[in-house]
């Protein structure tokens, strides 16, 4: 385990992102932040005469242009950040444009509610006006907000809170990343393993059950050391949220965060209802897993265990960027070479080291190159991962080239589609093209994973946010133990009465730092149902679905995201794309069942 630890200048530089389309060096960065206060005065100068078309136009070039440089000198302050959170020089950028940018929001704050003082006719008189064309569809979203938006002080007053009211998040990332530390878990042989929050699915994935039991053992220990402090930080969150939502007289939080994308509400509850009347399908694979397995008791500490203990196969970073490039060539010419352009050219900072933010995500700005941080330990889930978070590159390489920058920002609901188009790309291709039943078995078992984790997994998740949300809303206390019975209660509908019962796994809403961005995680499971439906457009149809759905990769906030989705072939306003998620799931663990009585497992 040992290259999971290494220092960040132990890695080969050919390995880590080249930040230089952002800023040259942190010197550059230090400059245009001392810069910034210039643009920002002259957008506080529009307050009290945005009355006409041409002043709303002016401002707005001039808002979005700030915009841009501000994105710029905080992405890449959050990116330095990333690289090693123990770093001072890096938090202190980070922290620096993070209090800089509450405080021109603050300043600028006065914008939207002076416009919507107008009337609704002069509103819409200004949207019809050419010298406003290019901003038509941002005054449509913002009549959307009229009965939500507060008086110019008041708006003002909250924008100023946008650093405190993002302290818990910031707080538990800091706790998980940085501050916490589980020790070593002893194997089956008697070495040592250091647990991280980078290494432990790594772990737990481990053929070695010793390992896995000892390693979830000390995690969940760790987390439940800390676990009063999670629960005061996550339900400061919550209560922020919902106090937001009250003042904005949104009848919830979920109804405020539904309503920033001009999502209907009933798109969650489909989501829920839909997952929750095929639980069945749930608990059959888990009774696969522990046949497999050939355990008497299934326990939490095997849901990432290999199916097959002959397959743990890993891959070089090499050979995980030729199967990217491989998977993703149905999608055309243009697409493949700019995903070989990122992966060539100092995109992606490919391996973990001391202090890295643990996970993997995607970032970059209208003006940079999209960049992938990731923590590639070679098995077939960072081979995934790489084409998972290529994907959101390729959707903002695609919407930053075809979309004003007010436009090239796609919205949160369809950020999880092209990611998981092309992991469903890259599995599909992989199970097409393999002969040997048992790394069939391993392909199987990796496919079933993606949705458990994606769809099971995180509709689960969002039954707990929910319930969070709704336990405040309902005056109730959130607290550690309501927030670890509430999770408890989730465990044994999700994973039935196959699965035996692990104290530790009550914790495990402590690590999810989604939590922190109200109603998200929602979206990963209408975004995968989406993406299994356009993979298999694009696979039986080719051209014909392909053009529409790099359309769709253009599109930016161009549209509604429902429209967005729509225009690539799929309507999640109902449950067909969950239904039809549903089916191929259950068409993958049939396969399965059938594969491993073939191999007589």
């Amino acid at each position: 385990m040992s290259e999971l630890n290494r220092e960040r200048s132990e890695i080969d530089s050919v390995y880590k992102w080249d930040l230089s389309s952002l800023f040259e060096n942190d010197e550059a960065f230090e400059k245009e932040l001392a810069a910034i206060d210039q643009p920002a005065a002259y957008c506080a100068s529009f307050e009290g005469k945005l009355d006409s078309a041409s002043a709303v136009r002016e401002f707005y070039d001039a808002f979005f242009a700030l915009g841009r440089r501000i994105n710029n000198l905080f992405t890449y302050a959050q990116l330095r950040n990333s690289e090693d959170t123990r770093n001072p020089e890096a938090q202190s950028m980070y922290m620096r444009i993070y209090g800089k940018y509450v405080a021109i929001s603050g300043m600028l704050a006065f914008a939207d509610p002076e416009i919507l003082k107008l009337d609704e006719d002069r509103i819409r008189d200004m949207m019809n006006d050419d010298i406003m064309k290019d901003y038509a569809f941002i005054l449509e979203n913002l009549l959307n907000k009229k009965a939500h938006t507060l008086s110019e002080k008041e708006e003002g007053m909250l924008a100023a809170m946008g650093e405190v009211l993002g302290g818990p998040g910031e707080i538990s990332s800091a706790l998980m990343d940085a501050d916490m530390t589980f020790g070593s878990a002893e194997d089956a042989g008697g070495s040592q393993h250091e647990v991280t929050n980078a290494g432990y699915i790594l772990l737990q994935s481990s053929n070695d059950r010793v390992l896995r039991k000892n390693s979830f053992e000390k995690y969940y220990r760790g987390y439940s050391s800390h676990i009063n402090t999670f629960a005061q930080t996550y339900a400061t969150a919550v209560k922020a949220a919902c106090a937001e939502a009250a003042l904005r007289n949104y009848k919830s939080s979920r109804a405020m965060a539904m309503a920033e994308e001009h999502i209907p509400e009933e798109v969650y509850d489909n989501l829920v209802s839909s997952v929750s009347a095929h639980m069945d399908l749930m608990y059959r694979y888990l009774a696969l897993r522990k046949r497999l397995l050939r355990v008497d008791e299934l326990h939490y500490y095997d849901v990432y265990a290999p199916l097959v203990k002959d397959s743990k196969k890993t891959y070089t970073y090499d050979q995980a960027k030729d199967m990217v490039l491989d998977a993703v060539s149905v999608l055309g010419e243009n697409y493949t070479e700019t995903v070989r352009k990122g992966l060539s050219e100092g995109w992606i900072d490919v391996y973990p080291n001391k202090g890295k933010s643990s996970g993997a995500f995607s970032s970059g700005t209208y003006d940079s190159n999209p960049y992938i941080m990731m923590n590639f330990t070679g098995t077939l889930d960072s081979v995934s991962t790489l084409a998972h978070e290529m994907g959101h590159s390729m959707h903002t390489w695609h919407s930053n080239h075809n979309q004003p920058p007010q436009y090239a920002g796609y919205t949160l609901f369809v950020a999880e589609v092209a990611s998981t188009v092309n992991e469903n790309l890259l599995i599909r291709q992989l199970l097409g093209r393999c002969t040997d039943p048992w790394e069939k078995m391993a392909l199987l078992n990796q496919y079933l994973e993606g949705f458990k984790g994606t769809v099971f997994r995180q509709t689960m998740f969002a039954e707990f946010e929910r319930d969070a949300h709704a336990a405040n809303e309902a005056g109730k206390a959130l607290n550690a133990a309501a927030f670890n019975e509430m999770y408890r209660k989730l465990i044994d509908k999700y994973f039935g009465p196959g699965m035996a019962s692990d104290d530790e796994v009550q914790y495990e809403w402590a690590r999810i730092p989604h939590f922190y961005r109200p109603f998200y995680v929602f979206k990963y499971a209408t975004s995968y149902s989406a993406a299994v439906a356009i993979s298999r457009m694009i696979l039986e149809k080719g051209e014909e679905a392909v053009k529409p759905y790099l359309e769709f990769l253009s599109m930016g906030s161009s549209r509604y995201p429902i429209d967005e989705l729509k225009h690539a072939g799929v309507d999640l306003t109902t449950s067909e794309p969950i239904e039809t998620a549903m089916k191929q799931f259950e068409e993958i663990l049939s396969e399965a069942e059938k594969t491993a009585d073939t191999l007589g497992l």
